[in-house]
């Protein structure tokens, strides 16, 4: 099998990760992805709320496909192994131990989250501040909705 790119090849890493299961390995993903969200949206908030004068189109633009795609990946499902809910990846996991009699409300937070992810990427590309500044704050709303149910709060 021949790769043409090394997102392909970070792909096939992380997908090999996932199905040889080790916990630590799932939390450590799902750690690092999430770091990857927050610098993401830091950057959109940056630009859009705390500094507009700031604003550079292609970097929203790209921090909005960025969070576009690492919610069609569907970690909310697939990073919460069973087990997860303890042990350690770069840090000590924050998932609630609930989480697992959760399912229905987070597959609804994760369709939410796809929704408002794609939804500012459609905004993103329109250039209008105000328009995704509001999107951005949808957005918001949902990531908050999954933090109250299911992280611990440090």
């Amino acid at each position: 099998m021949k790769l043409k790119c090394a997102w392909c090849l970070s792909c096939l890493f992380v997908a090999s990760v996932v199905m040889a299961n080790p916990i630590e390995d799932q939390i450590r993903i799902r750690q690092s992805t999430y770091a990857v969200m927050g610098w993401n949206t830091g950057k959109i908030k940056n630009q859009i709320v705390d500094h507009p004068e700031t604003y550079h189109k292609d970097q929203i633009i790209a921090a909005a496909n960025t969070l576009s795609a690492l919610a069609h990946s569907n970690l909310l499902e697939e990073l919460y192994g069973p087990g997860t809910d303890q042990g350690t990846g770069w840090k000590p996991t924050r998932l609630k131990a609930d989480y697992f009699q959760k399912q229905d409300e987070v597959k609804e937070i994760n369709t939410r989250l796809i929704k408002e992810t794609d939804e500012l990427k459609v905004v993103a590309e329109t250039g209008d501040v105000a328009a995704i500044k509001s999107q951005f704050g949808k957005l918001g709303a949902t990531c908050k909705s999954c933090h109250d149910l299911i992280r611990v709060r440090e």
